[in-house]
């Protein structure tokens, strides 16, 4: 790879990997505020719109093991555990100190707002952990086996399973914890599996157009990675 290839991939990767630890962050950050989307009446979802975002990190991560290799991959995902780690930092710190007198967002609205967020974005983080890593491994798992062909196979395949560890794993610690009521788990883990499973398969199409472009821009063969 050239001099002048090898930065832009450099600075592409930079990019990518902001790019998934906003995503990952917000995420986390939001996620109190739960939703209903129905589904042209075949299924109703009720959701958190942290995983409106969520999405976006496996995307990211599935791009950047096609392309970039698995360590990268790897990296990209332990960045994300430390910006998780120092947001959680910041908001303790700051649900910490007191208000003035005259703070437009006083002590309570504040604790009503980002409080649980300490508790979620632990509990999201050890979710995540696990889910990232089984999505990686899984990838380059089909991606060894299908010799680089088949694309969508190992992107649907490897998102299904790491999306159904991350909302099990989340939702269950969420419910220990006593963030969420417990009559709630299985209707959460149904509705957050099947909103991620159908991004997945609509984000499919994506990433063939991203990949399609960075073995464009790199001259990759099929399954080529520019760690290799």
């Amino acid at each position: 790879m050239r001099a002048g290839q090898k930065l832009s991939a450099e600075h592409i990767f930079l990019v990518l990997t902001a790019l998934f630890i906003t995503s990952l962050v917000v995420s986390n950050l939001i996620f109190q505020k739960f939703f209903y989307w129905d589904f042209f009446g075949i299924y109703t979802f009720e959701i958190s719109v942290g995983v409106l975002p969520y999405p976006i990190t496996f995307l990211i991560t599935d791009t950047v093991s096609e392309i970039y290799g698995r360590k990268k991959a790897n990296q990209v995902v332990t960045l994300g555990i430390f910006a998780s780690v120092f947001s959680l930092l910041i908001i303790f710190v700051s649900n910490s100190v007191p208000s003035t007198s005259w703070s437009p967002i006083g002590d309570n609205i504040f604790d009503d707002v980002f409080g649980a967020s300490t508790i979620a974005v632990a509990a999201s983080m050890m979710a995540y952990l696990l889910a990232q890593y089984v999505d990686i491994y899984i990838y380059h798992f089909w991606k060894k086996l299908t010799k680089g062909k088949y694309l969508w196979l190992r992107n649907n395949f490897s998102t299904f399973s790491s999306q159904f560890v991350d909302t099990f794993a989340v939702v269950l610690l969420l419910s220990i914890f006593g963030e969420l009521r417990w009559e709630l788990f299985w209707g959460l883990i149904l509705s957050g599996f099947l909103f991620k499973a159908l991004i997945a398969l609509l984000d499919t199409p994506l990433l063939y157009l991203i990949v399609y472009f960075f073995r464009k821009k790199f001259d990759l063969k099929p399954g080529e990675e520019l760690s290799e």
